[in-house]
């Protein structure tokens, strides 16, 4: 088994009571297909979302309009807010965010193709990691899909070892 996959993730949730939720763009639902690949994952994750539209992350996770027109979809402090409120919105202990540009377009100077903020809320705190992924869009999606649950097993091992 691998040291950060999807099924460490869904062991160390389950042995710490905690529960988790998603809300994806870029990834497209892959982050909650692949907790829900491990069985007994419905102990420890209830839902997630897929906000791929700006309307969506704003009328279900209430990421602001204002945020998203400032700092762009593709950002650090929309990462934050998605998170934040897919915790709220499913009443989990943690939740992970997934937002990026996984092409072949869409890619901006400030956010090029391969761009992806992963956010992760827990704990009354909110982090966010930037990766700059290769590949086509599969591979960026499938790469992000890996990252999101490392991040999420790392912060989980953090909280354990405070």
């Amino acid at each position: 088994m691998q040291a950060f996959d999807a099924a460490a993730l869904v062991s160390l949730l389950i042995k710490q009571n905690l529960t988790v939720s998603t809300a994806e763009s870029c990834t497209g639902g892959l982050v909650a297909a692949a907790i829900v690949d491990v069985p007994g994952a419905s102990a420890v994750f209830p839902g997630g979302a897929v906000t791929y539209a700006e309307s969506v992350k704003t009328a279900l996770l209430g990421v602001s309009e204002e945020l998203i027109r400032e700092r762009g979809v593709v950002s650090r402090d929309v990462a934050a807010a998605m998170a934040e409120g897919a915790r709220r919105r499913f009443g989990t202990d943690l939740a992970v965010s997934t937002t990026g540009i996984a092409g072949p377009d869409g890619g901006t100077p400030e956010a090029p193709v391969g761009r992806v903020y992963i956010g992760v809320a827990i704990d009354g705190k909110t982090v966010v990691f930037r990766e700059d992924l290769p590949g086509d869009r599969e591979a960026v999606r499938c790469a992000a899909t890996e990252k999101a649950i490392r991040y999420l097993c790392a912060c989980l091992t953090d909280i354990t070892n405070e």
